[in-house]
């Protein structure tokens, strides 16, 4: 923290802000490094970043519980979130913020959402089928398509219970928005998921 004060020593909303605070600085060194040509990757000052954030949400949700929109504004909930996904390079640290956003599911200070898209995040780094599509990647016809989804034919239902619209949905969404903005798939398709699957066995997700 800026000012090596623990949270439980802060107030809650100026916990809240030091943690909007952590998610702007990681907003702002990816643009960063986007600009310096850091297109690729997983440069070391953005994963100790990531990591320094996630331990700092670990330790406010210690002392004042999982930021809620309602109570500590919608900004903060917000950073909570993008932290809680960013740090893809730790898995325990993810596997850890992962079982906390459940706990505020059940407790009503998350929306279910947020924990269904961090889920599948875990399980798509594992090499396991992703429970509720929320995870997209190209696929061999170089469309954006779910990645592979565990008994694909109950899907919806799952995401109906998190607040999710129907897949084929979000499939149109994701695919319309890739067009809009000019995005495509990869070049050559099999390095692109080599590179994916050789950062999860170096991040220690896969053996």
């Amino acid at each position: 923290m800026q000012d090596d004060r623990s949270f439980a020593q802060l107030t809650r909303a100026d916990a809240a802000k030091e943690i909007v605070a952590r998610a702007l600085k990681d907003l702002e060194l990816r643009a960063q490094l986007f600009r310096e040509g850091a297109r690729e990757g997983y440069p070391p000052a953005l994963r100790a970043l990531h990591r320094a954030n996630a331990e700092d949400l670990i330790a406010l949700v210690g002392a004042h519980g999982w930021p809620m929109s309602d109570i500590d504004g919608p900004e903060a909930a917000e950073a909570a979130f993008l932290i809680a996904q960013h740090v893809i390079g730790e898995p325990p640290l993810m596997r850890e913020l992962l079982a906390l956003i459940s706990d505020a599911v059940e407790s009503s200070r998350a929306p279910a959402w947020q924990m269904a898209v961090l889920a599948d995040r875990i399980a798509v780094f594992e090499g396991r089928g992703q429970i509720f599509g929320t995870h997209f990647d190209w696929d061999d016809a170089g469309a954006l398509s779910p990645s592979p989804i565990a008994d694909a034919e109950h899907v919806d239902q799952r995401r109906e219970m998190v607040a999710l619209t129907p897949l084929a949905e979000e499939i149109a969404r994701q695919r319309e928005d890739a067009a809009r903005d000019g995005e495509r798939a990869p070049a050559d398709l099999a390095a692109h998921r080599e590179r994916q699957a050789a950062f999860a066995r170096d991040a220690g997700w896969r053996n």
